[in-house]
């Protein structure tokens, strides 16, 4: 991070963004100095390293589902994308311990298979470098079911995959499909979906004959909260409950349009993410549904203010983001 996080922090308010996996994740401030503060929906959000996490039982008949080499080491090492894309997985107000949605869900799931859970943050490219190499057992770091991903990864959906465009409040501007970005400057984080997304919908602009999308990336989230603050970007496009407590937080932003990170055609999925054929997906699938049907995940979901992103059930490998040629 290119400054002090206090200085980012009253500078911008809380700056979140990701390179995220959905997405991807991306370097951001973690939160207020406060101890508790406000989610999208009002819920008051704990903040702090003492975060309570909500916990369930184990099932061993699951349990006995993991490779016999993870049971043995007694831990699920869990790679997350560097703990700064709230209230995904950010730091906690002592700046070490990584907290959010993502850790809480990997701990249950953790829970249920009796496994300690073991969480490491690393950059966006290096969750799918140590998943290739056996160093991480599973992503929960907001990555989006892709056909492309499908063909080195198995999958286990846990949460609905929603895009968010963050503009200035009060900017009039409402974005429901690809006509609404022609002609705007738009940051939006390099490798990810929301990339794909926004470079396919101005391909589509430009053989109708509309005017470009100008499309802006920055080294970190900062850059993109000071591009959006100062005006030299229209709106920043990134993973909606990011966008959604930024601007909660600030309230100087606010969001223009939602979109599904999977297309137009399919409601995209998030989902725990383990190397091909490693056989721990059905494990992973089977402690999801669990604690779904248990109604723990729908504790975790509330209490980072994100139950509309609720999946009814934990699907393995389902149709995902379809490939393109952009």
């Amino acid at each position: 991070m290119s400054l002090p996080r206090r200085t980012l922090l009253a500078a911008a308010g809380l700056a979140a963004t990701l390179v995220l996996t959905a997405c991807g994740s991306s370097a951001a401030p973690s939160t207020a100095a406060a101890k508790g503060s406000a989610a999208p929906d009002g819920t008051t959000v704990n903040l702090t390293a003492d975060q309570r996490r909500v916990g369930t039982a184990e099932v061993s008949a699951i349990a006995a589902l993991v490779p016999e080499e993870i049971r043995r080491r007694g831990t699920l090492r869990v790679v997350d994308s560097l703990g700064t894309v709230p209230p995904l997985d950010f730091h906690a107000t002592d700046d070490r311990t990584v907290i959010g949605v993502e850790p809480d869900i990997a701990h249950l799931v953790g829970d249920v298979l009796g496994l300690k859970v073991e969480l490491n943050p690393v950059s966006w490219e290096n969750v799918f470098v140590g998943l290739d190499s056996g160093k991480y057992d599973a992503g929960f770091t907001n990555i989006t079911v892709t056909e492309a991903r499908k063909e080195k990864y198995d999958f286990a959906t846990y949460r609905l995959d929603i895009l968010g465009f963050e503009a200035r409040k009060g900017s009039g501007w409402r974005v429901t499909g690809p006509k609404d970005v022609a002609g705007h400057t738009i940051a939006v984080a390099s490798g990810t979906n929301q990339e794909k997304l926004l470079l396919s919908w101005n391909e589509q602009n430009v053989k109708a004959g509309l005017k470009p999308v100008d499309i802006k990336y920055f080294q970190n989230s900062s850059d993109y909260y000071l591009a959006l603050s100062s005006g030299r970007i229209d709106a920043y496009l990134g993973p909606n409950p990011v966008a959604a407590f930024h601007a909660a937080q600030t309230g100087l932003t606010e969001i223009i349009g939602t979109y599904s990170g999977a297309g137009a055609e399919l409601l995209g999925k998030i989902a725990a993410t383990t190397k091909k054929d490693n056989g721990l997906v059905k494990a992973l699938n089977e402690a999801l549904n669990t604690v779904i049907t248990n109604g723990t995940y729908g504790q975790v979901l509330r209490r980072w203010g994100l139950s509309g992103e609720a999946v009814q059930s934990s699907e393995i490998n389902p149709p995902g983001l379809p490939k393109t040629d952009v």
